[in-house]
């Protein structure tokens, strides 16, 4: 297999985000990382549970996210849970910022990849937070695709 075709596998989703939050707007950031973290992500040893953004002097900040410890790795290996640093340019950070400052918005990473040149890239996006009748229609609508195509696979 290709190493493009590998890299091109690991699409690591943050699915509970699109139910939680309307997402307005989003953006790719590169992600600093140290070797036994992108190891780990080629494995797809990953997850975006309850993760999220935070702007902190001018830089912007994903805390929370789960990348497993390497096997391999020995005393060189990462904390699973640490804060890592997004690699946005300077017109997207203030647009983020300027969005992140504004109540009831929040910015969430939606989906974690690694590009052709294997590089790990994350997509984070400008969310608002739905309410609960907002949920409900989102689920109706779900399960109402389910329907049309049970439907038509008959």
């Amino acid at each position: 297999m290709d190493k493009e075709k590998v890299y091109n596998l690991i699409q690591i989703k943050n699915r509970r985000a699109t139910f939680d939050y309307e997402l307005l707007e989003t953006f790719t950031a590169g992600m600093v990382l140290t070797g036994t973290e992108i190891k780990s992500l080629r494995l797809g040893k990953a997850s975006l549970v309850d993760t999220y953004c935070v702007v902190e002097r001018k830089e912007l900040w994903v805390k929370n996210m789960y990348i497993a410890e390497y096997f391999y790795g020995t005393y060189n290996n990462h904390p699973a849970r640490r804060d890592r640093k997004l690699l946005l340019n300077r017109k997207e950070l203030r647009k983020i910022e300027t969005a992140a400052q504004n109540s009831g918005f929040t910015i969430v990473p939606v989906r974690l990849f690694i590009n052709d040149r294997g590089l790990a890239k994350v997509v984070i996006a400008i969310a608002k937070g739905k309410k609960e009748y907002d949920k409900r229609d989102s689920l109706r609508e779900r399960d109402d695709r389910r329907e049309i195509d049970r439907a038509f696979k008959k």
